[in-house]
């Protein structure tokens, strides 16, 4: 039965990938690169820093190099985001519902704490959100399911009573491999992009509490 959903932060929460798309051109402009839309949709949307890094900088980039250039490149995002963070429609109504169903929630992201704190913090949900996890939190990025288990263990609720929101072929990736129910989220990508979700969702709007406990019968 369903006893907690969690919630994955950028594409999920807020539709947050076009503001880290002009924070990744303004970052990789200093060094005179300019990957395409169709190269940031590949090699950007659902991924983690180290692998984007490595990616578009064509070298391993990790350790005490892969922090100081996270910090840069996160820094520029959230200076560009402060102003703009918006929930995707029908989130805050949605999540809502859920807590007055008293059901459990989370976010697991592998972004920076910080944009957890810029984006959760804006919204004023942190308070109802049991448990907060971020890229520092794990050492092993989605699609392995880290995040997702710690996230169930910090809960207190068994993995198959989670239910999972995520937009990227990663994300829904880890949540799979968690062994718990996923949403797929089509912000980011259509549902030929992710694996086989138990729902997909182009946003929160009309979404009810039923839809989802019929995931779990």
């Amino acid at each position: 039965m369903l006893q907690a959903v969690i919630f994955d932060m950028d594409g999920v929460i807020c539709h947050t990938n076009p503001f880290h798309s002009i924070a990744f051109q303004q970052f990789f402009a200093k060094r005179n690169l300019n990957p395409t839309e169709e190269e940031y949709a590949a090699h950007m949307y659902g991924k983690n820093n180290g692998y984007i890094l490595s990616h578009f900088l064509g070298r391993k980039i990790e350790g005490e190099e892969l922090a100081l250039l996270e910090d840069e490149k996160e820094g520029l995002f959230r200076e560009i985001y402060k102003e703009e963070v918006n929930p995707i429609a029908g989130y805050m109504e949605f999540f809502e519902k859920l807590k007055s169903a008293e059901i459990l929630t989370a976010v697991a992201t592998s972004a920076p704490r910080a944009n957890l704190d810029l984006i959760i913090g804006t919204l004023g949900i942190g308070n109802q959100m049991q448990s907060q996890l971020a890229s520092e939190d794990v050492a092993k990025h989605k699609p392995d399911p880290e995040v997702y288990l710690k996230s169930a263990s910090k809960l207190g609720v068994k993995p198959e009573n989670c239910l999972v929101f995520e937009d990227s072929f990663s994300g829904a990736s880890a949540g799979i491999n968690a062994g718990m129910k996923v949403v797929g989220v089509l912000s980011s990508h259509t549902k030929e992009e992710l694996p086989v979700c138990d729902l997909y969702i182009d946003d929160y709007t009309g979404l009810g509490i039923n839809d989802l406990g019929r995931l779990f019968k």
